[in-house]
């Protein structure tokens, strides 16, 4: 009977995780979406870190910044969790917290308090288009070449994050971009990673990507000069930036374009991100059960997590790329952003051991996720140059402007373009002119896409 008794808890806590989560139905188990999330989490694991030291510049407290990420982080990835049971995580995104500190607040001078309410109002902005079904009917009016070059331009764009990461490519001032030092430690390890994950991978062994970020880790410590910087610290106080957003502030005329650059950027790039996560997952197969309402549910905890993070203290939370990584680990539903969640609050508490595995390590693993979404490509129909070239277009230009939306903004231009001029006019959704027309006119006032 004790035995019997023991064994009930169990059982139990696997069924309330089948029932929530439906495993079965999506062919994954607990274990696999434990280990996809836990990989996720450490290739995003970085955010905590860089993000208080972007935002410090900007004169926010530097502790109460580092708390406000990592509750931002568990709040949004369990929202997407529980809310749309996708498996994808969500954290301040890296180039809104730049534009945020360097632009906003020290190159318009504008102060930190009155950028967080820019980026509130932005994240009512975005709630609205998404409780209206508008964010719905944009997604829905993507031409399916796009919705591929949209998963492919994430891919390149995770590449070069990758092989920056790793050291693998570097600036330079004659050629943008070069080959990065190959005798550096770091880079050697980022090397033997790519090659590890690559093989385990094609062996079938479970756990490929965390496993070789695991040896990677390991080895810095050896050959690197890694340093492990400790085990367990109590959380700074999140007061300094805890409600201190200044929303009157933000409605000057000054920082209404800032209102408009932030919706625009976060509207397509956590679109993207979501459409390209997800759509490696197979969720957007429409033999998926619920997938239409999976979409929808995933738009709102997107947006919602855009308005948490303003009330607690950081800029502009988003869906991650990184999610990618746990997706290819066999994550499939939002037990895999349950498990970020915890760990982002775990976060909290043992940021020093969190703060141990270094970008190198985590960049192999980005890097073989970026080769397999190029696979999308055999979607495209090639003969079809007013589908191919704008795909092409979107795809190439996201990582050599470092711009998921710049990517979009010039695909969809070409997009319009092409068929207006060809002749074919009426095969083209109304949301393809209106979304064309918004970012020319932003072109045409501002110069950029961002």
């Amino acid at each position: 009977m004790d035995a019997i008794r023991d064994t009930r808890p169990p059982s139990r806590g696997r069924a309330a995780l089948e029932r929530l989560f439906r495993l079965s139905e999506h062919g994954t188990t607990v274990r696999t979406e434990l280990l996809a999330g836990l990989t996720t989490f450490l290739t995003m694991a970085y955010i905590v870190f860089i993000n208080p030291s972007i935002l410090a510049d900007a004169g926010m407290d530097r502790g109460a910044v580092f708390v406000a990420t990592c509750l931002a982080a568990a709040l949004g990835s369990l929202v997407m969790g529980l809310l749309a049971n996708w498996p994808v995580a969500m954290a301040p995104g890296m180039g809104l917290n730049a534009y945020f500190a360097y632009v906003v607040v020290l190159g318009m001078g504008f102060t930190w308090q009155a950028a967080l309410g820019a980026v509130f109002i932005s994240g009512l902005c975005f709630l609205a288009v998404t409780l209206t079904g508008l964010r719905r009917i944009i997604v829905d009016g993507i031409p399916r070449s796009m919705r591929i070059a949209i998963t492919v331009g994430i891919g390149l764009f995770l590449a070069i994050i990758a092989l920056k990461s790793a050291g693998i490519v570097a600036a330079s001032p004659a050629t943008l971009v070069t080959l990065g030092d190959l005798h550096k430690p770091s880079t050697v390890l980022a090397v033997l990673g790519f090659l590890m994950v690559a093989v385990l991978s094609v062996r079938k062994v479970t756990g490929a990507l965390l496993l070789s970020i695991l040896a990677i880790t390991a080895l810095s410590f050896v050959v690197a000069g890694n340093a492990f910087g400790g085990l367990v610290s109590m959380p700074p106080s999140i007061a300094p930036t805890f409600l201190a957003l200044d929303v009157t502030g933000a409605l000057s005329a000054g920082l209404l374009n800032v209102v408009l650059v932030l919706f625009l950027v976060e509207l397509f790039d956590a679109t993207g991100t979501l459409m390209g996560v997800a759509s490696r997952a197979g969720l957007l197969a429409p033999e998926r059960t619920g997938g239409g309402r999976g979409l929808d549910r995933a738009l709102m905890a997107d947006s919602a997590a855009i308005f948490a993070g303003s009330l607690l203290g950081t800029s502009s939370t988003t869906a991650y790329l990184e999610s990618a990584s746990g997706v290819e680990e066999g994550g499939r539903t939002g037990l895999t952003a349950v498990t970020v969640a915890v760990l982002f609050l775990a976060c909290l508490f043992f940021a020093p051991l969190a703060g141990s595995v270094p970008a190198y390590a985590t960049a192999p693993a980005l890097f073989y996720v970026a080769c397999l979404m190029l696979h999308e490509l055999v979607g495209l129909d090639w003969d079809d140059l007013t589908e191919v070239v704008p795909a092409c277009v979107t795809a190439l230009l996201m990582p050599f402007t470092y711009s998921i939306a710049t990517g979009i903004s010039f695909g969809f231009l070409t997009y319009a373009a092409l068929k207006l001029l060809t002749g074919r006019a009426r095969m083209v959704k109304p949301v393809v002119w209106v979304i064309a027309a918004l970012f020319l006119i932003k072109f045409v006032v501002t110069g950029a896409a961002h």
